[in-house]
């Protein structure tokens, strides 16, 4: 049985958003869910625009979501195996170099649109002979290198599309290696692919046309041919392709607003397919009903308020347990008791600090009728309270002595006790603010 390999590949350019994210997601529970292999390639050939802080940054989204690697590498570590690739391509001669500056090419584009012909590159840098070349390098002139594609029709079988063709004719020999010698993403990824045995290659459908390039150059380097699937690209509510030059909901921010990991990926595992969005408690549930085939082509949009929604539901639902561990990343350190009253009020995690404030320092309390709160407070029952009913054996004693009920007995109490108009139940806030607390507050007192 072949195992499966998969392989996520960001570039350190900018940061992470949710529409890279979901691809990383979509590869990994691919893998787990056949006991594969995920794989972190880092991007980093562009040295111009690569940072090792977005590399840092890109490490911890994805050790943030859970979706850790078997294997990671960084492409600009193996330049010498890519050199390798060129030599052979180079000595069959299927990578030409070329002269032409891009004002020139630029040119010849405009010139064919205005045609009304495809503008497709006319290989004149076959056509030069030595005398020529050697004149171009005398005015100083670099070239870039192409792959020479063969005029074949090229097809495949892709999991999410279906059966694919795209004619050669209808493509330009793709520029491999820059002027200046850097390489660009598509031969490194096929030597990479090739040497780390990648079986499956999903990713979006803007590499569509990329694949009829490189299923060429796998076969012109003699190298086993990848399975791939074509995702459509995650959108937002105006329709619009989420990047990182827009900055669009990058994954750094939705964790530092108080997002839940399992929130996202409960959202991103499921759009684009027909099954319910539900609120996930771990990655474990997700690779169980993972199946690449439930993906549809229908544009999947990403909308910021379902996500919210969802993460309100996720952290209702949270047992303590699994809560610890995340409120202790925020500096938190709670008892089940105050988790399990107040859990019920939050939409993000990090609203949890908000009411640990509440309930455990000093707040200025809110007093609307100073002699009915000093009136509450003496009639507070002392403690210990053993008795989980304490908020209710108050309020009895309270309605009967002073006759208010409702929102008249209830809200300046709320008011003088947390300093908010509203607020998890106050039967089990109550006992965590505790009595001493509670008589401050009650008498105006900053406590």
């Amino acid at each position: 049985m072949t195992t499966i390999n998969v392989r996520f590949a960001p570039s350190p350019t900018g940061k992470l958003h949710v529409g890279n994210i979901r691809l990383a997601l979509i590869n990994w529970l691919f893998a787990k869910k056949q006991d594969g292999y995920f794989i972190l390639r880092i991007d980093d050939t562009d040295c111009e625009r690569s940072s090792s802080e977005y590399e840092k940054m890109i490490i911890q989204d994805l050790m943030w979501l859970g979706l850790t690697w078997d294997f990671k590498f960084n492409q600009s570590e193996r330049i010498k195996i890519y050199d390798q690739a060129i030599e052979k391509l180079k000595i069959t001669g299927r990578l030409y170099p070329c002269y032409e500056t891009p004002e020139e090419l630029k040119y010849k584009r405009k010139h064919q649109l205005a045609k009304g012909t495809p503008p497709i590159y006319d290989r004149e840098a076959l056509t030069i002979n030595n005398e020529t070349r050697k004149t171009f390098e005398s005015e100083g002139r670099k070239p870039h290198w192409r792959f020479k594609l063969k005029d074949e029709e090229i097809s495949w079988n892709d999991l999410c599309r279906g059966f694919c063709r795209y004619h050669v004719s209808n493509l330009s020999d793709p520029i491999l290696i820059r002027a200046d010698g850097s390489l660009l993403y598509t031969l490194p990824s096929v030597v990479d692919d090739s040497e780390l045995n990648i079986t499956h290659v999903i990713r979006g459908e803007d590499h569509v046309t990329n694949t009829a390039t490189q299923i060429q150059i796998f076969l012109a380097l003699g190298t086993t041919i990848p399975q791939f699937a074509h995702l459509p690209l995650l959108t937002d509510d105006s329709n619009q392709v989420l990047s990182k030059r827009l900055n669009s909901f990058s994954i750094s921010e939705l964790r530092t607003s108080g997002i839940d990991a399992m929130a996202l990926t409960s959202l991103l595992s499921k759009l684009g397919t027909s099954d319910s969005i539900q609120p996930h408690q771990s990655l474990i549930e997700l690779i169980s009903e993972f199946n690449i085939e439930k993906f549809s082509r229908a544009t999947p949009k990403f909308n910021f308020a379902e996500l919210k929604h969802l993460n309100s539901s996720l952290l209702h639902e949270m047992s303590f347990e699994q809560a610890k561990p995340r409120i202790k990343n925020i500096g938190i350190c709670c008892t089940e008791e105050f988790w399990i009253a107040i859990r019920n009020n939050l939409s993000q995690l990090n609203t949890v600090k908000d009411w640990w404030y509440i309930c455990y320092k000093e707040i200025t309390p809110i007093i609307t009728n100073l002699s009915f709160t000093k009136m509450a407070a003496e009639l507070l029952p002392q403690e210990p309270w053993v008795t989980t009913t304490i908020w209710n054996d108050w309020i009895a004693i309270l309605q009967q002595t002073t006759g208010y009920k409702g929102r008249n007995l209830f809200h300046p109490l709320r008011l003088a006790l947390t300093g908010c108009k509203s607020g998890p139940g106050m039967k089990a806030l109550l006992p965590i603010i505790g009595r001493s607390r509670a008589v401050a507050r009650l008498n105006g007192n900053f406590a």
